[in-house]
């Protein structure tokens, strides 16, 4: 195996949430851990991460075979945005879409849960990166109960049951996708609270900033042990043997960006998309193209 491969499988394999085990954030992964990895070492790595992706890419768009779901979730200032531009900075952006899910309009909520992640999915041969996305309805809504009130759920529906329920229709939903070719890959990207803070406070000290801010950021911030408990749930009931959750440190956003590329690299490995072979009753006109271009007067040979 390429040992930048090698590398990269290592360095994720302890942030692979296990299908089945119970997940305590606080317990079981910190923030500002950076493995063994120094921060002198983080660019090249990163850039090897980068051009590892970018053949990758390449090779799942000739094949146009198979698509990959990227899910990027985690609390406000995690690092999300900036983890997409760096690690996304090679690749083909004729191949890749991102979509951001924040509040639903009406039309979305005037559809089951699911409809307006279903409808933007990659197609094979492209990489689809969800900012957010189908698990906001186990978080966002989970800590704030009476955004339900704007779903026009069954009556019949007990509250208590829906989280459940929900874990079990996105777990069902992904097989399905995976099962169809739609490899899905799901990044946690965890930030502490005093990290998220200086962030927070970055944003308000620089003025080019100033846009990224919303006092509703702040407000959220109240909310912070019953978000850890809804990703804690998040985490344990819908980390599958057919899509596992990875929970990336986020406070190092070097280490968040090269982890996140290595976890997406590793993933276009297991699926090894290779380019098309030329159809043999192609091969004799090929010749005769080549024959052709290559007599042009003037054409100077490749060297």
């Amino acid at each position: 195996m390429d040992k930048r491969l090698r590398f990269m499988a290592d360095l994720i394999e302890p942030l692979r949430v296990a299908p089945g085990s119970p997940v305590r954030l606080s317990r079981d992964h910190d923030p500002g851990s950076t493995g063994k990895v120094a921060r002198a070492q983080a660019d090249a790595l990163l850039a090897d991460g980068v051009e590892l992706l970018a053949e990758y890419q390449d090779r799942l768009a000739a094949q146009d075979r198979f698509g990959v779901l990227l899910v990027l979730q985690g609390m406000d200032a995690s690092g999300k945005d900036s983890t997409i531009k760096h690690v996304m900075s090679g690749v083909n952006p004729q191949a890749v879409t991102v979509h951001s899910f924040k509040q639903p309009s009406a039309e979305e909520l005037n559809h089951d849960f699911l409809w307006r992640c279903q409808r933007v999915l990659p197609g094979r041969g492209e990489i689809g990166i969800f900012n957010r996305s189908h698990y906001e309805e186990v978080l966002v809504v989970r800590v704030h109960p009476d955004l339900l009130a704007a779903e026009h759920l069954p009556a019949q529906t007990p509250k208590q049951d829906v989280w459940a329920r929900r874990c079990r229709e996105i777990n069902d939903w992904e097989r399905y996708l995976t099962d169809n070719g739609i490899h899905v890959v799901k990044i946690m990207l965890n930030v502490s609270r005093e990290e998220q803070a200086r962030r927070f406070l970055k944003r308000l000290d620089h003025p080019e900033k100033n846009w990224k801010f919303s006092p509703s950021d702040v407000r959220e911030r109240g909310y912070w042990d019953d978000y850890q408990r809804a990703f804690d749930s998040m985490l344990t009931k819908t980390s599958t043997r057919w899509a596992p959750w990875y929970v990336v440190p986020a406070d190092h956003k070097w280490f968040g960006r090269l982890a996140t590329a290595a976890v997406l690299v590793t993933a276009l490995r297991t699926i090894n998309p290779e380019y098309p072979a030329a159809d043999p009753a192609e091969k004799e006109e090929m010749t005769k193209a080549r024959a052709e271009l290559a007599a042009e007067p003037g054409l100077t040979q490749p060297g």
